[in-house]
């Protein structure tokens, strides 16, 4: 009875000390984060759509702590101020219920450049969920240097199904290096010769919703 009893409470300290070393990890990843949505309101953000008579807060809807685009008009929701040099992290997921003619399409905008349109001149890691992670060099001469190292089977490996929620981190350094993560595994590192910019995300002819946007500045 000793011994079993032994072993029972060695079991529990062995499930607790696992459990702090996983939170404080959790706690390490999360330093030096700091939110772009505040879960209540696009405060911090400004909207553009292809249609200029539409109304914004019908495709960009904020609603449980997520900000949930509609997919129409095309357009995007992007930061009022440009970013430079950081790690952005957002969590994504496609609801189920898409109608059969979506690509399940979206993207990241970083290092936006203006004019405004669609779409603007700026660096994509694409958030098309069969092309996740791939990255868009959008509105690039063919003389403009570019480069990326797309790896298709880990980024397979990393992503969970369409519906479920899949947490995305891309690295901007100051040098125009790019690295994209899905849920913890690189599939992907680029470089161009763009560098800051405000931080955007599509509306691009489907359902998708965000949310746990957030920062860290390097």
């Amino acid at each position: 009875m000793l011994s079993h009893t032994f072993r029972l409470v060695a079991c529990v300290v062995l499930a607790a000390s696992a459990l702090s070393l996983r939170l404080a990890r959790a706690d390490d990843d999360d330093k030096g984060f700091k939110p772009l949505f505040n879960g209540k309101n696009l405060k911090g953000w400004k909207t553009f759509l292809k249609d200029m008579d539409a109304n914004p807060a019908k495709t960009f809807v904020v609603n449980d702590g997520e900000i949930q685009v509609t997919g129409t008009p095309f357009g995007y929701f992007y930061t009022d101020r440009p970013y430079k040099n950081y790690i952005l992290s957002y969590t994504w997921t496609y609801p189920k219920d898409q109608p059969e003619k979506s690509t399940m399409n979206s993207g990241l905008l970083v290092h936006m450049q203006k004019p405004h349109k669609i779409w603007p001149k700026s660096v994509e890691p694409q958030g098309r969920y069969k092309d996740h992670g791939k990255i868009f060099f959008i509105g690039f001469d063919k003389s403009d240097k570019t480069s990326q190292d797309f790896d298709s089977a880990a980024q397979q490996k990393a992503l969970k199904a369409s519906h479920e929620w899949n947490t995305t981190v891309v690295t901007a350094r100051g040098d125009g290096s790019l690295e994209v993560r899905i849920n913890g595994v690189l599939v992907n590192t680029g470089k161009s010769a763009l560098t800051e910019g405000p931080i955007g995300f599509q509306s691009e002819g489907a359902r998708i919703h965000f949310k746990d946007i957030k920062i860290k500045k390097l």
